[in-house]
């Protein structure tokens, strides 16, 4: 049975941030993500973390992504990785990789992979295979990381109830080998199956995104509108995402996943309904969506007394 995701329903959700906490007490993310072609969605997704409240986010990245970082987030941890083909992480950073402390691993953005070329994609696909498998706690997997996996889906060992997807109709396209106008007409009964074929919490989105997961529980999120259909949006929900999961590091009851991710989607959407009603729907640029976190969390705050 599919449950609506409410304002109420949301701000309940959310555990409050206790008067002794440290950064520590909110989780530390570890993005990896970027490369020479896509700079911008490591630092959305980066960005997205660090303004819905995680303790400490670093971002893995090579030196172009890296040196953007140094400016635009000094809040940002880096850990600068070799680069590879077409500007991308090269997989010999995988053992520094997996040195890094986190929380949650936030893998995908802005990667790259056969859009520049053979070796690009090569190497990406090494680096996914390699990380995913080795990390202990949660993990958030978007963008050319859900490429890969339509790929090679034995890799679906890999997953499981600690892993979230987060793809959008053509991902999920690929990931199913169903049609985007199957999809769209059977949208829950797909990420349903996602989610029961990978383990994982399937993220599908859309107009209505649907967060569902293997045991069958099933959120609809309504919040958010056209606006955000603009590119790197997806890099600041995952982002979201994965600071939400940090949330609950140190809370008493740990709700079950799903109800996570639908969290940090309502959230994404919020903000992006407050940018729409002072920016106007067509201008609306991912930054946007950002710079709105403040406030859509404030107004958490006021409902709850987070």
């Amino acid at each position: 049975m599919a449950v609506e995701i409410t304002e109420e329903f949301v701000w309940q959700s959310i555990p409050p941030r206790a008067r002794d906490s440290h950064k520590g007490t909110f989780g530390s993310v570890l993005a990896v993500a970027g490369s020479a072609f896509y700079r911008g969605a490591a630092l959305l997704a980066a960005e997205g973390a660090l303004r819905t409240g995680a303790g400490i986010v670093t971002l893995a990245s090579v030196e172009p992504v890296v040196s953007a970082a140094v400016t635009r987030l000094p809040e940002c941890c880096l850990c600068p990785c070799k680069e590879g083909a077409q500007g991308g992480i090269a997989p010999e950073n995988v053992p520094l990789l997996r040195r890094q402390k986190a929380t949650v691993l936030l893998l995908g953005p802005g990667l790259g992979g056969t859009a520049q070329s053979a070796a690009r994609a090569a190497e990406t696909r090494t680096l996914v295979q390699q990380l995913l498998p080795g990390f202990a706690g949660a993990a958030v997997l978007d963008a050319d990381g859900l490429n890969l996996l339509a790929a090679h889906p034995q890799w679906y060992q890999y997953l499981g109830e600690h892993v979230v997807l987060t793809p959008h109709i053509g991902e999920m396209s690929r990931l199913s080998g169903r049609t985007i106008q199957e999809i769209q007409h059977e949208i829950a009964d797909t990420a349903l199956k996602c989610a029961a074929e990978t383990g994982s919490v399937c993220v599908l989105k859309d107009a209505c995104t649907v967060i569902a997961d293997e045991k069958g529980q099933m959120y609809l999120n309504l919040s958010g509108n056209s606006g955000m259909a603009t590119a790197g949006s997806g890099d600041v929900l995952s982002g979201i995402l994965a600071a939400v999961l940090c949330m609950y590091l140190k809370t008493e009851e740990q709700p079950p996943m799903v109800l996570k991710a639908a969290l940090g989607v309502y959230l994404h959407g919020l903000c992006g309904d407050l940018a729409a009603a002072e920016k106007g729907k067509r201008s609306m640029l991912a930054g946007d969506i950002i710079e709105y976190l403040p406030k859509a969390l404030a107004i958490g705050e006021e409902e709850s007394g987070l």
